[in-house]
């Protein structure tokens, strides 16, 4: 008999190709597919922006600038809830 891969001649009985080592036969069971890791924004993703817009809003009334330290903190705000969504919807 031939290798399937390689096409050297082999022994009638054997398992595997003696020469580049691939099975004669196809397996009896078909392995379960992995899944994929790439699972999208991690959790801790979606709550750093959130402490971080928490932390500018506290500091807004004693800094310089609290219209600025306000807005980012709404853009933190936004960005945390729309990683945290993302997570949520991945994991379906």
């Amino acid at each position: 008999m031939q290798c399937r891969n390689c096409g050297t001649e082999i022994a009638d009985k054997a398992i595997v190709c003696y020469r580049c080592g691939v099975g004669t036969s196809d397996p009896v069971r078909k392995p379960v597919p992995i899944r994929p890791s790439g699972r999208g924004p991690s959790l801790v993703a979606g709550i750093v922006p959130l402490l971080l817009a928490l932390v500018a809003l506290v500091m807004a009334d004693r800094s310089g600038y609290p219209e600025e330290l306000s807005t980012a903190a709404m853009v933190l705000a936004g960005l945390g809830v729309l990683l945290l969504i993302a997570r949520i919807l991945r994991r379906r």
